[in-house]
């Protein structure tokens, strides 16, 4: 597989790009330590070239994940020195076009499971082609691309079924579509088996000889897959300690005092000298590392050979000339993207729907003919107050739930340039509303019917206007609470403020018993709102006295106003309950973009 592999590099019928070099100098780099600073890279200094496989190792701590989020961009604090890239044709604006030249494919695979390989692969190609390249020239980009990786057969494979191999493959082709000439990898062999980690690097070296730069870091290779970097960039303690050609490696060391035994693993001799295993020689060869590699090598240095010439695909084929897709495009993709999701997710669509039926008839049974009878019109009110409770922690909890998982792959894709992130959430957010409604209907208009509320046209859409803003604004809720706290911790911190909801409603404590400070809690309160809008809904608008039973002596809350008083919502506003929802869901949402924009931040 590994010889087809880089046999079929150069037939990728892939937009073309522009050969770059990576060259930084002095980087440093500084975390928070107590009351002052730790540094985790001290001045190192390299150069990364197109058409090379390039893997940054060290041991555990020395500083390989932190040069690698430097380079990437990923990790901007604490850090100083220049980053540069040599190549472009255009160097105005050079931070831009760089972050846009590359792309970071992550040790964990984030890849959405209930799409198979290739609906994510079509969904990438528009977000990333955009509708300058027709449909046919996709098709053939997105083949050429499978079936060089050897993922040709998984194209009808749902993403939560592959192997770790095939998501790994997977990852690195989602990012091939648009070819990016720098990529940069974060352990891409971890969690494989030798032959697939053999698989992955040959695949990585076949397209570093396409003109690419691709630059990796990897923990302890075997002897086989070490020989086929072309480039190694050691490091131990935060500093570089040898930077250069796989193959001499052993050759340096031994210049230092350090003799690899004959069958030993270079690589594997080159983590325990990083390691200090034969005595503390970190200072020494990060010193003979700088000057041996920024002045003119001559011949006797270190033993060069010949670099194999870089294959150019771009003089083989016909490329293929694209235009950045706008933002509005890219909304479509993600907006049918979003609904295809919500369809497949069982979880929070059928389910929730069937769930929603369900408790409507239990509901319904349960306050069976309250509606329009004057002796049970408080416990009508219960009805109320439980609709209430229940649409808003149903719609919260999901969103606290499922929303987290959602933001490992949102932060790689906007990462990577595929869309802006307020672009995804307009989407998700709009994809959502249908869910809500569909929901909110289904149990409102079970539950309205079999517990006998008056049947009035009006009434019923008002109530049903109330029941979606409460579905929206908890979902709103939800998604601050999800971005902000982990599923377990979330879950908890939604029960409890599901709980203070309920005890500012209005009902089990009433408005009028209320001191005038706590009074003043109740405006933090949406289901105060959504409870007042469904009371003024069926007990507001000039309704008739209710009837009372024969048996029933006396009904002492069959007069809608005296209802609504007894409440403390004689004076209450249905125009403004909506328009507090609604206002609710806005700044919820609002408030939901800024935390998973800082959550994305975070990491």
């Amino acid at each position: 597989m590994a010889n087809k592999m880089q046999q079929r590099a150069i037939h990728l019928n892939l937009p073309k790009n522009d050969k770059l070099d990576i060259e930084f100098q002095n980087l440093s780099f500084n975390v928070p330590f107590g009351k002052g600073k730790k540094e985790i890279l001290h001045s190192i200094s390299g150069k990364f070239k197109s058409g090379e496989l390039t893997a940054i190792m060290g041991p555990s701590g020395a500083g390989k994940s932190s040069l690698l989020n430097i380079l990437t961009g990923f990790e901007n604090a604490g850090t100083s020195g220049t980053i540069r890239c040599t190549g472009q044709d255009d160097e105005t604006d050079s931070k831009v076009k760089y972050k846009r030249d590359c792309c970071y494919i992550l040790q964990d695979d984030r890849l959405c499971p209930l799409f198979t390989v290739k609906e994510i692969m079509n969904m990438a190609a528009k977000l990333k082609l955009g509708y300058s390249v027709s449909e046919k020239a996709k098709e053939l980009v997105i083949f050429d691309i499978l079936d060089t990786l050897g993922l040709s057969n998984t194209m009808d494979t749902k993403c939560s079924r592959l192997s770790g191999g095939q998501r790994k493959r997977l990852s690195i082709a989602l990012e091939l579509i648009d070819n990016p000439p720098i990529m940069f990898l974060d352990e891409p062999t971890t969690g494989l088996d030798s032959s697939s980690s053999l698989q992955c690097v040959t695949m990585l070296k076949s397209l570093a000889r396409g003109g690419r730069t691709i630059v990796c870091t990897i923990h302890q290779p075997s002897a086989t897959i070490f020989e086929m970097f072309d480039h190694v960039y050691i490091l131990a303690e935060g500093y570089c300690i040898y930077q250069g050609k796989s193959m001499n490696t052993v050759s340096y060391l031994s210049r230092v005092g350090l003799h690899c035994p004959q069958y030993h693993n270079p690589a594997d001799y080159l983590l325990e000298v990083a390691n200090g295993e034969y005595g503390n020689f970190t200072e020494k060869l990060a010193k003979f590392s700088t000057e041996t590699n920024f002045r003119m090598l001559e011949p006797s240095d270190i033993l060069v050979t010949e670099k194999e010439p870089c294959k150019d695909e771009h003089s083989k084929k016909t490329t293929v000339l694209i235009q950045a897709p706008s933002e509005w495009y890219k909304f479509q993709i993600l907006f049918q993207r979003c609904l295809i999701q919500l369809y497949r997710d069982w979880t929070v669509t059928q389910l929730k729907i069937a769930l929603h039926a369900v408790i409507g008839v239990l509901l319904g049974l349960l306050f069976h003919g309250f509606g329009n009878n004057g002796a049970k019109t408080f416990s009508n009110a219960g009805y109320y107050a439980m609709s209430a409770v229940y649409l808003s922690y149903t719609s919260m909890i999901p969103a606290v739930v499922k929303f987290p998982a959602e933001v490992p792959i949102v932060a790689k894709e906007t990462f990577n340039n595929w869309y802006h992130l307020k672009t995804y959430y307009v989407a998700v957010t709009l994809a959502h509303i249908p869910t809500q409604v569909i929901c909110a209907i289904t149990y409102s208009s079970i539950s309205y019917i079999i517990s006998g509320q008056l049947f009035e046209l009006n009434r019923f859409v008002m109530f049903l206007s109330i029941t979606t803003l409460i579905n929206l604004a908890a979902d709103g809720m939800g998604i601050v609470i999800g971005t902000i706290l982990k599923p377990v911790n979330g879950t908890f911190v939604a029960s409890v403020y599901t709980a203070y909801l309920i005890l500012l409603s209005g009902f089990f404590v009433l408005l009028n018993h209320m001191n005038r400070y706590t009074y003043l809690l109740t405006y933090t309160s949406y289901l105060g709102y959504g409870m007042e809008g469904m009371m003024q809904a069926m007990y507001g608008f000039q309704r008739h006295s209710l009837p009372c039973p024969e048996d029933i002596v006396y009904c002492q809350f069959k007069s809608p106003n005296e209802v609504l008083d007894e409440f403390g919502m004689g004076s209450a506003s249905y125009t403004i309950d909506i328009y507090y929802l609604l206002l609710h869901f806005i700044i919820s949402k609002v408030i939901g973009y800024f935390t998973l924009k800082q959550n994305i931040k975070r990491g």
